[in-house]
């Protein structure tokens, strides 16, 4: 495994200029445009593939499995093949937007045992800022070979609600979300008892991570240590993902909670808390 789960433009085309065979996988999704294909097509990465979040990071069910529920391993190993992955494939993943798709696809990769994976710290922007070359179009590589024996299937929502009386459950939503206040997606405002707000901002330097010693200060901020059991949710699952990313370049594991908000709120009996403070 990398030393690091991100790379940077310049290091990532260096090694592409000396023919390291590395996957790329373009992972453009925003909830405004779930369908990025005509933008991978209008320049991406030389070589990438493009990934669906609808239909290869994500399944469909009902509104109390959350709005993006995990894939079956069977429907990520026949996406990784379409992408070309074989075992041991080096495999770099990236988006346009503060990689939050990127880090759906890291985590659930390296969770299938690809472990040579790593996010391009910065997505597209910091290709682009870099001045490094882009291709427009499909790719389509031979399909790969890769197995996936099983998946990390992160936690249930019956963990999430008691993680707070063993660890500290993170809430990467945005502060308003949290507290209650506004409440764009889901049909109830407000949080898990007992969970503390992180918003995905706290890790960040502009569309780049933080430093992992910011990172590990943010993370601080919020009750969380070395020794700390520590998850997170979101409002479908993405931001968590993002979350455990983040803890990973600091070095702290943290576990997902695939569901998030979206699976709590529309499950019938479960509390709310609301208000700047994580509650009973």
């Amino acid at each position: 495994m990398p030393g690091s789960p991100l790379i940077s433009a310049h290091e990532l085309h260096d090694l592409l200029e000396a023919g390291s065979g590395i996957r790329l996988l373009d992972v453009r999704y925003r909830l405004d445009k779930p369908d990025g294909r005509d933008d991978y097509r209008a320049g991406h990465l030389p070589g990438a593939v493009y990934v669906d979040m609808d239909t290869e990071l994500a399944t469909h069910g009902a509104p109390s499995d959350g709005r993006h529920p995990l894939p079956s391993r069977e429907t990520l190993q026949d996406a990784a093949r379409r992408w070309g992955l074989h075992a041991g494939d080096a495999v770099v993943v990236y988006d346009d937007y503060r990689s939050v798709s990127a880090a759906r696809a890291w985590w659930l990769l390296r969770g299938a045992g690809v472990s040579g994976i790593r996010v391009l710290d910065g997505g597209l922007s910091a290709w682009r800022s870099a001045g490094l070359p882009l291709e427009m179009g499909d790719v389509s590589p031979e399909p790969g070979s890769i197995d996936f024996d099983d998946l990390d299937q992160g936690i249930s929502i019956d963990e999430a609600a008691a993680w707070p009386q063993r660890g500290v459950l993170l809430d990467a939503r945005a502060p308003e979300r949290y507290r209650g206040e506004s409440e764009p997606f889901d049909p109830v405002a407000g949080h898990i008892p007992g969970a503390v707000n992180l918003p995905a901002d706290a890790v960040l330097d502009g569309a780049s991570f933080a430093s992992p010693t910011a990172i590990r200060a943010a993370f601080e901020s919020a009750g969380v240590s070395d020794l700390t059991p520590v998850a997170a949710y979101c409002g479908s699952g993405l931001t968590a993902a993002h979350t455990a990313l983040a803890g990973a370049v600091a070095g702290l594991d943290v576990a997902v909670y695939p569901g998030s908000w979206s699976q709590w709120s529309n499950t019938a009996g479960r509390p709310v808390a609301t208000g700047a403070e994580p509650g009973a």
